[in-house]
């Protein structure tokens, strides 16, 4: 491989063309990316993963690191150890071994099992009697010789279809601890001790979450030494005062190996001997998931020593575990820190979107009120025109006034909206209409304004916004009702022209009269 400072003109093509492929895509200059293409194999793809998503170290020059790094020269170990006045090596803090602790979950013992046929079943007889006669002796040289198991672990896989045969009905986990604390108490009478109230599983899994020490007891009803550990030791007011006070963080979980669970966690803990006692912790120095045994003790001891050997072991562990718990409680408070922050920028977005709303909709409304006013002027405009040309257009079907020669007259003395007073004669076999039609296009017809040439307004309605009436006494003279003037009002008659008011009209005069 040539080396990094490799001038352009010494690429090949296909190298120039990798190089260039790879430029225009990281648009990284060539004297940084012809190393990496080099260390790439001049396989473009590969350099530019590398580019976006890290480049990961070499594992043989990162052994050769680490093989370096801790294997100091023997001149310098021996050099050091005479210094701190030790003549021998000195102890690695990781050469403490830890028993790790499984998780173990109860594994079903009332699945239906499968019933061969009659005919096969008896011929099996002699050999599953035979099962039952070696698995009941290796099981009796269990229990007196118990560190059998630990070098045969097959005695203890066989030993559980003799565990079977004891007749205890297997429960879930939370009636098995439910079961185990009623019958100790109806063994050992009332205590003060805090059995966990859930499986083992579940008391892991508590312990490992909240950082606490959990504390297995695993007893055994037909071992001697179990009535005298309980009364003397487990009930002793030490070891219940210890185990209760909340400073030391214990959670405590207690089982019968006459039960599945209890049995199966003594196989997982290595248990050889009863009555049994485990302190599991989380051991992050080992990992950040690790649950490690760190204290045990087999058979009977006395409550000073047994709570001596829990106090090592909780002081040991505990430095451990209060850095997790602090940079958790960082990171809890971290979080919770980003959550607020993060609600409060949420309502303030909301109180932003919620004004831009309301401003929309203010906007909107006051854009839609001031389109309807234009409408409603525009509107009012294109009334008053098509009324005024109607207007020009009626004025020129409107008779003449009838001459003094003219006997069938009506003479009608008028008063205009506007207060004016004028008398005219109209025919008497005129409509109705026609003295309508003289009132509205008075002012037209006043001014004597050439309108022949004016057409009729087109898909335009004319309505009279007023009514004649008489006032004494009162007569509505309807235009609906037709009729001619003769016959309506006689020879002659007195008239007013009376505006014609809608209801909100009408509401608005009532009020102010």
């Amino acid at each position: 491989m040539s080396s990094p400072d490799l001038d352009l003109a010494q690429l090949n093509e296909t190298q120039q063309l990798a190089l260039g492929t790879y430029t225009s895509v990281t648009n990284q200059e060539p004297s940084a990316a012809i190393p990496l293409l080099q260390r790439s194999e001049w396989n473009v793809q590969i350099a530019i993963a590398k580019f976006f998503d890290g480049e990961a170290p070499d594992p043989v020059a990162e052994a050769r690191a680490s093989m370096a790094s801790s294997t100091p020269p023997p001149q310098s170990i021996r050099r050091e150890a005479l210094l701190n006045g030790s003549p021998s090596f000195p102890r690695s803090s990781s050469a403490v071994r830890r028993e790790p602790a499984p998780r173990i979950v109860p594994q079903p013992e009332n699945q239906t099992t499968y019933r061969p046929p009659f005919l096969i079943s008896m011929l099996f007889t002699p050999f599953n009697l035979l099962y039952r006669l070696l698995s009941g002796s290796l099981s009796l040289f269990g229990y007196l010789f118990p560190f059998l198991p630990r070098l045969l672990p097959r005695l203890s896989s066989s030993s559980t279809p003799a565990r079977s045969r004891i007749g205890r009905r297997p429960l879930n986990p939370r009636d098995t601890a439910a079961r185990f604390a009623r019958e100790f108490e109806e063994e050992y009478g009332n205590h003060q001790l805090q059995f966990f109230d859930g499986g083992y599983a579940q008391a892991y899994d508590l312990a490992k979450k909240e950082l606490k020490f959990l504390l297995v007891i695993l007893i055994s009803p037909e071992h001697d030494d179990t009535s005298s550990f309980v009364r003397k030791t487990l009930l002793s007011q030490e070891v219940v005062k210890y185990i209760n006070d909340p400073q030391n963080k214990i959670i405590l979980w207690a089982g019968s190996v006459q039960d599945s669970e209890a049995y199966q966690v003594s196989t997982a803990l290595n248990c050889s001997k009863f009555p049994f006692a485990a302190l599991v912790v989380h051991t992050p120095q080992d990992s950040s998931a690790t649950m490690s045994v760190v204290a045990r003790n087999t058979g009977l001891q006395q409550a000073s020593a047994f709570v001596a050997k829990l106090r090592t072991a909780i002081t040991q562990h505990s430095a451990p575990l209060e850095r997790v718990r602090s940079t958790r409680n960082e990171q809890q408070a971290t979080r919770n820190l980003r959550e607020e922050q993060n609600s409060a920028y949420e309502r303030s977005l909301a109180q932003d979107r919620e004004r831009a709303r309301q401003r929309r909709e203010a906007d909107a409304e006051k854009a839609r009120i001031e389109q309807e006013e234009r409408a409603r002027v525009e509107a009012e405009e294109w009334q008053a025109q098509k009324i005024e040309q109607w207007r020009r257009w009626r004025a020129q079907s409107i008779p003449a006034e009838p001459g003094p020669s003219v006997k069938n007259v009506t003479r009608i003395s008028l008063r205009l909206r506007s207060g004016e007073r004028l008398i005219r004669k109209f025919a008497e076999h005129a409509e109705m209409e026609e003295l309508y039609a003289f009132v509205e296009c008075y002012d037209v017809l006043k001014t004597e304004e050439d309108v022949s040439l004016v057409t009729e307004p087109a898909s335009y309605e004319h309505k009279y916004v007023f009514r004649l009436v008489s006032p004494m006494p009162r007569v509505i003279y309807d235009l609906n009702a037709g009729g001619t003037v003769g016959s309506k009002i006689g020879r002659s008659g007195n008239l007013i022209v009376e505006p014609i008011l809608d209801e909100e009209d009408e509401a608005a005069v009532a009020a102010s009269g």
